[in-house]
């Protein structure tokens, strides 16, 4: 580390050979990496990133090698024991790996399956969170999952299984009636049966829901739509992944919650968007 860090030297964690941290890199606006990923980044020998890490990040690391392992729905990418086995290979080399990972690697991120691999060969590993794109790329978009006069509840769920399938393990009719808000990972490529599912169990066509692609970064588009009409929607505005869907009164939030439209100097669309003719009391 350097002085321009605000801890001295010897409080951040050292990177020593052998260890793998595993290590989330946000949702793809360098600025949400944490200080403890800008620390390993620092210190790699070896930084091994997923396919939604972002260029400018990987310059934090000019002194390491850059291996690509990124997995694309529906593109050629490597397996999955491929890269906890390189990681494993890497580290018995005695390099100081960091394996950087888009969001959290926690949260659908597989990180819990390369550290149980790890694991198992001796490796040490250190986990480092970061802000999950259900989370921060919504917040981008100026909606918060969580909002105390809409809802006490918000369920993050993924779109396809480990094959690329609609996830057939989940039970969407409880789903609907148990959550209030929810964040889906990965759904583009499913979302006519998600939605039709949603529908069947009594979710209402009118239902609000966002789409929000390329989360954070220059390239963010962000949808407002209904769970009846979302499917013709994304695809006449030509919704592609990586994207997260939130279904549910949160989304009517960015009335008044689009931060970064109002940076561009648009004003709010509704100061009350819940319809209750009265703006929001303060906490």
């Amino acid at each position: 580390m350097n002085d321009s860090m605000p801890l001295p030297d010897s409080q951040w964690p050292v990177l020593e050979p052998g260890w793998v941290w595993l290590c989330g890199a946000g949702p793809g606006d360098p600025g949400l990496l944490t200080l403890h990923a800008l620390n390993a980044l620092r210190q790699a020998d070896v930084v091994i990133y997923d396919a939604l890490v972002q260029e400018a990040i990987l310059d934090w690391a000019p002194q390491a090698e850059h291996i690509y392992a990124g997995k694309r729905g529906g593109k050629p990418s490597a397996k999955q024991r491929d890269i906890s086995l390189r990681l494993v290979e890497l580290a018995k080399e005695g390099k100081r790996v960091l394996r950087l990972k888009g969001g959290d690697p926690f949260v659908f991120g597989r990180g819990g399956e390369e550290g149980q691999t790890l694991v198992q060969h001796g490796i040490p590993i250190r986990i480092i969170p970061g802000i999950s794109a259900g989370i921060g790329g919504l917040a981008y978009a100026g909606i918060p999952v969580t909002h105390r006069d809409v809802n006490q509840s918000v369920t993050f769920v993924t779109g396809h299984d480990q094959s690329g399938a609609a996830t057939g393990s989940l039970d969407w009719a409880s789903i609907a009636k148990g959550s209030q808000v929810l964040v889906i990972y990965m759904g583009m490529k499913h979302i006519a049966h998600i939605t039709a599912q949603l529908i069947e169990a009594g979710r209402p066509t009118s239902e609000p829901v966002a789409i929000v692609t390329s989360a954070t970064t220059p390239n963010q588009q962000v949808l407002e739509t209904t769970l009846g009409t979302c499917v013709a929607d994304a695809q006449a505005a030509n919704m592609q992944p990586p994207a997260i869907i939130c279904v549910g009164h949160a989304v009517s939030m960015r009335q008044v919650l689009d931060w970064q439209s109002q940076i561009g100097g648009t004003q709010p669309r509704n100061l009350d968007p819940l319809g209750r003719g009265r703006p929001a009391e303060s906490a």
